[in-house]
C-alpha cells in the first residue's frame, strides 16, 4: 500500500462578507511575502547573510502585533506565504527557476493556501468548510471518496472574476500495474488536430482560441478604448476575461475527457518528449501551439494512467519519427514540413505522414515499457 495525492478543484460561490475575506487574505499574504522577501534581500547584500524559514516565522507574531488587521485573516495563510518564499528561494539555489519576485497587486490571478487541522477544511452537504469564512457554498461536480483526508485547500479568484477551492487529498491504495499485453498505441503530436494515433485515430481538436479569437480581438481594441481604471474600462477587462475563461474552460473540459478516453482504451500510451515552447518560438506556431494544450494534455494522460497501473512513455525528442518509414526501417535525411505524405524510396511505399510518425513512435517506446 503507498500513500498517494490527488486533488479537487471546485467552483464556490462566496458571499460578500466572505468575498472581503478572501481579498484581505490576498493582500495580507502578499504583503507578507513581499515584507520578508525585502528582509532576505536586505540581509544578504548588506551582511552577506541568509535567514532561514524558522527565524522568519518568528518575528511573524510581532510583526501581526504592529499591523493588527494582520489577525484578521486566516494565519495558517499567513504561514504557508512564509513557507512560500522559503520554497522560491530553494528553487533558486537548486536552479529549478529564477530569483524570486515580489508580488504584484494587480496581478490577475490571485491565490492564498491554508492547511488542515482539526477538521478546520471539510465538505458539509452542498458547501465547504473554510477558515475565517465558515460555510462557503460550492458545486460539488464531483464527490471526494470518504476515505480520501483532506490535507489542504487554495482558494483562487480568476481574472473574471469567478472563485475556486482546489482541495488537496490524501489516500492509501495498491495500484496494480496493468500488463501492456500489446494493447500499446503511439500519438504524433499535430499542430492541427492536437494528435494522430498509431490506430490513425484523429483527435479533431476544436481549436477553442483559433474559434473566439476574433471576438477576442474586438474585445480588446475596446478595452484600449477606454480610459484605464475608469468604471468602462473594468466592464471591458471582465469582457476580455470572461472570453479567456470560456477558451481555457473549453480546453481542459475536451482534454480531460480526450485523455480519460484513451487511459481507459489503452494499457500503455507512447508519446515525444517534446519542447513545445522552444518549437512555438522556432517556428512561429505560437498561437497554435499555446491552443491545443498538448503539454496539459500529456500531463493529463500521465496522472490518470499512473492512477489506473498503465503507462505513458516518453521517446526522446530527436527521435526521427517523421523521418523513418515504417515498413523498413529506411530514414529520410531530408523531409519539409509540408510533405503530408511520406514516399520511401527503399520499398516504394506511401503513407500519412502523421501516421507513419506515430507508428514509429510507438515501436520505439515498445522497448522502454516496465512491464
Amino acid at each position: 500500500m503507498k500513500k498517494y495525492n490527488l486533488a479537487f478543484r471546485f467552483r464556490i460561490y462566496p458571499n460578500k462578507e466572505q468575498s472581503n475575506i478572501i481579498n484581505a487574505t490576498f493582500g495580507c499574504t502578499r504583503l507578507v511575502y513581499n515584507k520578508f522577501l525585502a528582509q532576505r534581500k536586505e540581509l544578504y547584500e548588506s551582511q552577506k547573510k541568509s535567514v532561514t524559514y524558522n527565524t522568519q516565522a518568528k518575528e511573524l507574531p510581532s510583526l501581526k502585533n504592529e499591523l493588527l488587521f494582520l489577525k484578521e485573516v486566516d494565519s495558517i495563510a499567513l504561514q504557508q506565504s512564509l513557507k512560500n518564499l522559503d520554497t522560491a528561494y530553494k528553487n533558486f539555489f537548486q536552479k529549478r527557476a529564477d530569483f524570486p519576485k515580489f508580488k504584484s497587486k494587480k496581478s490577475s490571478r490571485k491565490s492564498y493556501n491554508t492547511v488542515s487541522t482539526n477538521g478546520n477544511i471539510r465538505i458539509e452537504g452542498n458547501s465547504i468548510k473554510l477558515p475565517k469564512l465558515g460555510l462557503v457554498k460550492i458545486k460539488l461536480h464531483r464527490a471526494i471518496p470518504q476515505n480520501y483526508i483532506i490535507k489542504s485547500a487554495t482558494i483562487s479568484r480568476e481574472p473574471n472574476g469567478a472563485f475556486y477551492v482546489s482541495v488537496l487529498t490524501e489516500f492509501v491504495a495498491d495500484i496494480v500495474p496493468v500488463p501492456s499485453d500489446n494493447n500499446i498505441v503511439g500519438l504524433d503530436f499535430s499542430m492541427k488536430e492536437l494528435f494522430v494515433s498509431s490506430e490513425n485515430q484523429r483527435a479533431d481538436y476544436p481549436r477553442f482560441f483559433r474559434k473566439l479569437e476574433a471576438k477576442l480581438a474586438k474585445a480588446g481594441r475596446e478595452l484600449s478604448r477606454k480610459v484605464k481604471f475608469s468604471s468602462n474600462w473594468n466592464k471591458a477587462k471582465l469582457k476580455v476575461a470572461k472570453i479567456h475563461q470560456s477558451i481555457k474552460n473549453s480546453r481542459k473540459d475536451f482534454l480531460h475527457k480526450l485523455s480519460r478516453e484513451l487511459v481507459t482504451k489503452y494499457n500503455a500510451i507512447i508519446i515525444e518528449d517534446l519542447n513545445m515552447k522552444g518549437m512555438s518560438g522556432a517556428l512561429n506556431f505560437g498561437k497554435s501551439v499555446s491552443d491545443n494544450g498538448w503539454g496539459m494534455f500529456a500531463l493529463m494522460l500521465q496522472y490518470k494512467a499512473m492512477f489506473c497501473g498503465k503507462q505513458v512513455i516518453k521517446v526522446d525528442k530527436w527521435f526521427p519519427s517523421s523521418k523513418t518509414c515504417s515498413i523498413c526501417g529506411n530514414i529520410k535525411t531530408e523531409l519539409a514540413l509540408s510533405e503530408r505524405v511520406y514516399r520511401c524510396e527503399e520499398c516504394n511505399s506511401e503513407i500519412d505522414r502523421d501516421l507513419n510518425a506515430s507508428i514509429n513512435i510507438r515501436e520505439a517506446g515498445r522497448s522502454l515499457l516496465a512491464y
